[in-house]
């Protein structure tokens, strides 16, 4: 589809539909949290390609109330499942009961869990054993949810958002390479800088706190919308950027850096293609523009790979951090 296709008719009117709502909700979700608007952007961006986000930051950070506050301006339905030890698949994915009914019979009668919903927030989700890990990654994947051989379909739009503390270590089950590649965006929620600090202290302080946020549109919307992104277009330069951008992440490919070769194990898959290119659609509309551009894989570059490429023992003897090599990698993929 070309631009001129996405400038007419009815899909030009859903293109300025789109600009209107995601203006909305960055002001709505703004009166609430304070500073975090890349934040805020890469959270709509993973929500309106159909993807999931892994965040990773200290606790305090507002990671539940951004969530929550997204959810209810986006109209959508919110649970919270915070993920312990102890915690079993059947409490997250429901379970099958058994009712007598009026004429003494008895039937199985399948009762939701919380994952059966619109807005997902998987708080600690390093906290809780691999089994349970899995039934979440099955939703995330398969959109449903299997319970005694059955399986139960997890209605859309439907995002989760998965958070981990970097710290602590003990007590945790680290999330396998191959969970962590279903998630579009690894955000690194970082402490606010001095006058934001100020600024949250003198909103939430007084006995005037702020209005609630009201929903900017609704499920059915925000599934046209996820439509509305896979029709931009993506030329085969700015497609074969992306792919030599996710390649050059792998120390064996020729176009690899001198700093990828010498620090990185393992380069990212071609899932990380598909997924910054879909994350790149969704940025450019919500810049303005009808098509993808290089600056937009440049700026989702680190997102979308940091949890997918894994640093060797000589980056972490010289002190250099993923966010380092692939922000090389980018500075060295724009001059080329």
């Amino acid at each position: 589809m070309t631009d001129t296709n996405l400038q007419s008719g009815e899909t030009g009117e859903l293109v300025q539909r789109f600009r209107t709502v995601t203006d909305e909700l960055r002001s709505e979700v703004g009166r609430i949290i304070v500073g975090q608007d890349h934040v805020v952007e890469h959270l709509l961006i993973t929500l309106l390609v159909g993807g999931h986000c892994l965040v990773t930051g200290m606790p305090g950070t507002a990671k539940t109330l951004l969530v929550r506050t997204l959810a209810d301006a986006l109209g959508l339905e919110f649970n919270r499942i915070q993920f312990t030890p102890d915690l079993m698949p059947t409490d997250i994915t429901g379970t099958d009961i058994i009712e007598q009914d009026e004429a003494g019979g008895r039937n199985w009668r399948f009762v939701p869990g919380p994952i059966f919903t619109n807005v997902l927030l998987a708080d600690e989700i390093n906290r809780t054993p691999p089994k349970t890990q899995a039934a979440l990654l099955e939703a995330m994947q398969e959109y449903s949810a299997t319970v005694r051989g059955t399986q139960h379909n997890i209605d859309k739009p439907f995002f989760v958002l998965a958070t981990q503390n970097p710290l602590e270590l003990e007590g945790t089950y680290p999330l396998p390479e191959a969970q962590l590649d279903r998630f579009l965006f690894n955000i690194m929620l970082d402490y606010l800088p001095l006058d934001d600090e100020i600024t949250v202290i003198e909103r939430f302080t007084t006995d005037v706190l702020p209005e609630p946020v009201k929903a900017c549109t609704n499920a059915a919307e925000v599934r046209a919308f996820q439509q509305l992104t896979r029709q931009v277009p993506v030329s085969k330069a700015v497609g074969r950027y992306a792919v030599e951008m996710v390649r050059a992440t792998r120390p064996g490919d020729p176009s690899s850096t001198a700093t990828v070769k010498k620090y990185v194990k393992f380069g990212a898959s071609v899932r990380a293609a598909l997924f910054i290119t879909m994350a790149a659609k969704s940025r450019a509309l919500m810049h303005g523009r009808y098509h993808v551009s290089t600056e937009d894989i440049d700026a989702l570059a680190a997102p979308v790979l940091r949890h997918r490429v894994m640093l060797n023992y000589f980056a972490e003897a010289d002190g250099m951090s993923i966010d380092d090599v692939l922000q090389d990698l980018v500075d060295k993929r724009a001059a080329a």
